[in-house]
């Protein structure tokens, strides 16, 4: 046995029988998500150790009260994040008692005084809340900016004294206000759309395609709630109208979605067809709609390969209904998520007035939300935008700011693909491919259907001298996302160019809707290397037009090539084109 003094915290589920009751497969999943994306991720990031879980519950030594009391306070406010467009009947709160003393260890495991008492303590704490003994309170009353509620002397059971306890104060969740109709307006600080996937109907005729379609409606579950910008309904909750015949209406507002994703797959001879839609319950419209006809080679293959297209889709669709909604909205009603929806729109119009635009509104998400780890990664992505235009007074000083809401960001959420993603990015700028590499590989292994994640993963190849491989990567997030921004197809130009495909590049470069400089610099070079000096020539003079500040130095500043062979292939095509 060893003896030594801990802070212990001790954690329980509050009403954890009567929602396994309900939902028992549900309630897991969503636990064991809550586990892995925030709880863990508290207690390392606080220096604490797992010493024991039960189904509901568990203990955590510590050995600084500070560090208890902090991860207890962070899980308990990203819950009440998390909690905030999650119906109040079944949300997953926690109950949490810390104390400080003394305490054996034996076996992996943990006994004592000390133990009981933080148990004790933590039966008094009320959903969502952190209680501390006085021992804790002496510790960390000068050292944390946390208020405290004195509850008195309580009376513990199976303990022979009083133990003083007090409880952590939060501030107050944001209540609804009254617009000027008199409707009410939610303002909790991230309104995602909720979003229900019902199953399938299977209209073959073929009961051994069930598996398949049962299959294909999980797998699209499954890899949506990968979506940190969603709140997926859980399988449970919508496979229970499996082959009824339901009047979405009913059905969206018992589940509580904004939006349902229905479909249908049929099967005739060697070829299957699928049809999935996606309605808006609010307004009963029906957003987007597609249809996928395979020949049935490989069923497997065409099930992942539908779920992809089907997932690389639907966040872009239900983006552009929530912006049409929130146009028709008085600025004064919007919240966190909104605005963060409303800052991406500006973003990608790459123009100086909307990206000034949309930092205004990513600064009001974060003042609205201060834990929300999507909206400072947007925010770092924005200004890393200005950072690369030049859109801004310090360019030092903007890129310091990037870095620190990427760090906060990831410091907040180190699951949210969009995260790493825009990490990736900054390192490419920083030629750090390393850390681009790590950070790109996290960002697919989070969200591999991802159109922007795929995308700049050939991006990122293309720049490390791998051309034809970032071609592929390219080629497969314009499969994934059909509807794809018109910059994918510049880099796909710069992976044929990289790979001394000209001709190629040329086509892609000319399907671009506006193309900046660098991408008519990459067509200069293309027409030069082919010999065609007259049409060399007129994108340079065309570029001078636009820009008659122009300088080559800018226009290699945003190149990224990891090789100098490559950065030397690119510097010539632009000397031939007369660009140096």
């Amino acid at each position: 046995m060893e003896r030594r003094l801990a802070a212990i915290l001790a954690a329980d589920m509050v009403g954890y029988s009567r929602l396994m009751e309900v939902d028992e497969l549900g309630v897991l999943a969503r636990l064991r998500a809550h586990r892995i994306e925030l709880i863990d991720p508290a207690i390392a990031k606080n220096n604490g150790r797992i010493i024991k879980t039960t189904g509901d519950g568990m203990l955590v030594e510590f050995q600084s009260a500070v560090d208890a009391v902090s991860c207890a306070v962070e899980v308990q406010q990203r819950m009440r994040r998390r909690n905030s467009d999650v119906p109040e009947d079944i949300r997953i709160q926690f109950r949490i008692g810390i104390n400080l003393g003394d305490i054996i260890f034996q076996d992996e495991d943990i006994f004592g005084d000390g133990v009981n008492v933080a148990a004790r303590v933590e039966q008094l704490a009320e959903s969502g809340g952190v209680c501390v003994t006085a021992s804790i309170l002496d510790q960390v009353a000068s050292r944390l900016d946390i208020a405290f509620d004195d509850l008195g002397e309580k009376s513990l059971k199976n303990l022979s004294r009083s133990v003083r306890v007090y409880r952590v104060v939060f501030d107050e969740p944001p209540q609804a206000h009254l617009s000027g109709n008199g409707s009410k307006v939610r303002d909790e600080s991230v309104a995602k759309p909720t979003i229900a996937v019902l199953p399938f109907a299977n209209i073959s005729g073929d009961s051994e395609q069930e598996f398949f379609v049962d299959g294909l409606t999980e797998d699209i579950l499954t890899e949506l709630s990968r979506r940190h910008e969603l709140f997926v309904i859980s399988r449970n909750s919508t496979f229970v109208y499996k082959s009824q015949s339901v009047d979405i209406g009913v059905v969206a507002k018992k589940l509580g979605a904004q939006y349902v994703v229905e479909g249908s797959v049929r099967k005739s001879g060697d070829r299957l067809r699928v049809t999935v839609q996606l309605i808006d319950t609010f307004s009963d419209t029906h957003i987007w709609a597609e249809r996928y006809d395979r020949k049935l080679d490989d069923i497997f293959a065409i099930q992942d390969e539908i779920t992809a297209a089907i997932v690389a889709t639907l966040p872009g669709r239900l983006e552009a209904a929530q912006h049409d909604q929130l146009a028709r909205k008085k600025p004064s009603n919007l919240v966190a998520y909104e605005c963060v929806l409303s800052a991406k729109v500006l973003h990608h119009r790459s123009n100086r007035e909307d990206n000034a635009r949309a930092q205004e509104l990513i600064n009001r998400a974060v003042g609205l939300d201060p834990e929300y780890a999507h909206a400072y990664a947007w925010r770092g992505c924005i200004l890393g935008q200005a950072w690369g235009y030049g859109w801004c007074a310090d360019k030092e000083e903007t890129f310091a700011q990037v870095e620190a809401n990427l760090n906060k960001a990831l410091n907040l959420d180190d699951n949210d693909a969009d995260v790493h993603r825009i990490l990736a990015a900054v390192a490419i700028t920083r030629a750090d491919f390393v850390r681009a590499r790590y950070h790109q590989e996290r960002a697919l292994a989070l969200n591999p259907n991802y159109d922007l994640v795929v995308v700049q993963m050939g991006e990122l190849l293309t720049w490390l001298g791998i051309p034809d491989e970032g071609a592929e990567w390219i080629e497969k997030a314009m499969r994934l996302n059909p509807h794809h921004p018109g910059r994918f197809w510049s880099h796909l130009g710069k992976a044929h160019f990289t790979a001394k495909r000209y001709s190629t590049a040329i086509e892609s470069f000319m399907r671009v809707p506006s193309m900046d400089l660098v991408s008519r610099a990459f067509v200069a070079a293309c027409h030069a290397w082919l010999g065609d000096q007259t049409a060399a020539e007129a994108h340079a003079a065309a570029i001078r037009k636009l820009d008659p500040a122009f300088s080559s130095g800018a226009i290699m500043a945003a190149i990224h090539y990891a090789d100098e062979e490559d950065l030397h292939h690119m510097r010539e095509g632009m000397s031939k084109a007369g660009l140096m």
